[in-house]
């Protein structure tokens, strides 16, 4: 089990470094999600109001970062010493079951936020407030939950293809070097795992991006991730299914860079 003082460095940690990218990257992440809504780019906004959604954001991001590297570190600690797990073989299982709980436990604070927060994105003439109001009153507390599956489904296989890969590049550099990595390069490392990881799932991030945008009430609603891949597919093909690729794959390397980078800085000073 983590000792308390590393308990604490991974919930300062990861909830700084869940601020630090998802405020600097924030505009990125509004260009994604207006390309993938049903309405097309320019109805959603375009390049108008490029911080509507803010604010639901900075409120999300600490404690959802902070869940998941509390949950990722203790579930590492914990795996790490039981059984076949031992083995330094396993030591990729490990990572993924590891990261896949701190998934879990990060989209039960992070899904409202991101509901609340796309859909300014989508419609900026409304406030994030108006927002939170609208879709409490028409859905009540589970509206903010719709998507909860499709989030949760696509951040799984993202961290199940971003954490074992960003360990085994810290590892593998660092036995060749014969030095502990400093911050910058395991934030290196962060950027290339998260690109990766960013290509791969962002069929899965088009679905939960439909699903949360949806009209109330609409089979896309429902939540149905290969009926709305399907429907994706039909009508714009495969450009449709990757369609943001480019500006996630951006967004989320470099923010891989500062979110694993800012995580790997601060948790070193607050051990030292």
């Amino acid at each position: 089990m983590m000792e308390r003082q590393e308990f604490v460095a991974s919930l300062v940690a990861g909830g700084c470094a869940g601020m630090c990218v998802d405020l600097t990257l924030f505009p990125l992440d509004t260009i994604k999600t207006r390309l993938q809504s049903q309405q097309g780019f320019y109805r959603a906004g375009g390049f108008w109001g490029i911080y509507a959604g803010v604010p639901s954001a900075a409120l999300g991001s600490f404690p959802s970062a902070a869940a998941f590297f509390v949950t990722y570190d203790s579930a590492k600690s914990v795996l790490g010493s039981c059984g076949i797990l031992k083995e330094p073989s396993m030591a990729p299982v490990t990572h993924m079951l590891a990261a896949s709980l701190g998934e879990m436990v990060a989209c039960l604070i992070r899904v409202p936020a991101e509901v609340v927060k796309q859909r300014t994105q989508a419609s900026p003439s409304f406030s994030t407030y108006h927002m939170l109001v609208v879709a409490l009153k028409e859905e009540g507390v589970r509206g903010l939950y719709r998507g909860f599956g499709s989030t949760v489904l696509r951040e799984i296989p993202f961290s199940v293809v971003q954490f074992p890969l960003w360990e085994f590049l810290k590892t593998q550099w660092s036995q060749r070097q014969g030095l502990t990595l400093d911050s910058w390069q395991a934030a290196l490392c962060g950027a290339f795992a998260g690109a990766v990881a960013a290509l791969v799932t962002t069929p899965l991030d088009v679905a939960k991006t439909r699903i949360m945008l949806a009209k109330s009430g609409s089979t896309t609603a429902s939540g149905n991730i290969p009926l709305v891949l399907c429907d994706v597919w039909k009508s714009r093909g495969l450009t449709g299914l990757f369609a943001g690729s480019i500006p996630r794959m951006t967004f989320i390397s470099v923010g891989g860079f500062i979110f694993l980078g800012a995580y790997e800085k601060t948790r070193r000073t607050l051990l030292s």
